[in-house]
Formats: structure tokens, sequence, C-alpha cells
């Protein structure tokens, strides 16, 4: 899988340097399943995807939707296991973080990331 480092330039934040790269039907559909855990500054994007669910996790993540310019449309902030995020048209994909990143990083709507290898 490959891996990523996502950021926040206008807040001179990186939100995480071992985001892998969920861009194939495997690697989307596998996602974060049989991982009991994620560390800080590890996460997954998941594209293309407008919206995803927790069911059979063993833990809560912090999620962010994307649009097509990697700007942030929406957050979800320790969705547990057996949960759904909306479905929205808007979502090109999806940031798969560990709990608490979202507050950590004060990711919110309007914010632009960056992806670099």
């Amino acid at each position: 899988m490959q891996y990523l480092t996502v950021t926040i330039p206008k807040k001179a934040v990186t939100i995480g340097s071992r985001i892998g790269l969920a861009d194939t039907f495997l690697t989307r559909l596998v996602g974060l399943l049989g991982k009991s855990s994620l560390d800080d500054g590890a996460g997954l994007l998941i594209r293309p995807s407008s919206g995803v669910h927790t069911m059979w996790m063993r833990f809560a993540i912090d999620v962010v939707a994307l649009d097509k310019e990697l700007r942030v449309l929406k957050t979800w902030q320790r969705l547990p296991p057996w949960r759904v995020t909306e479905v929205s048209f808007k979502t090109h994909s999806v940031l798969e973080l560990a709990p608490g990143q979202v507050r950590h990083f004060n990711i919110e709507p309007g914010d632009q990331l960056a992806l670099s290898n």
C-alpha cells in the first residue's frame, strides 16, 4: 500500500505522515478492518468514496469528508463502531484518522488539505 503525508498548508500542520491510500476495489473494501487501533499520524485516505461505515471495526475513528480539491466538507469525531456517515455526492474522498485527531489539528470545513509522498 502506498503511504502519503497529509498537511493543512495554511495552518502549517502535518495531520499524518503514514496515511495509507485506498484507491483500488480491494483496498477500499478492506479499509481498516482487522486493525485494533490507529496511531497518531496514521490513517487511511479512501478515494473515491462518498461516505464510510465502521461496521465490524474494533475502535472509533475520526472521519473527514473531502471534495475533489481536497477541501474539507464535513468531519465526524470519534465515530464509534457500527455507525455510518451520511453519503454525499459532493464528497469525493474520505480521510480516516485516529480518534481525537480532528480536534487536535482543529480540522474544520473549508480547510484545504495537501498530499505528498
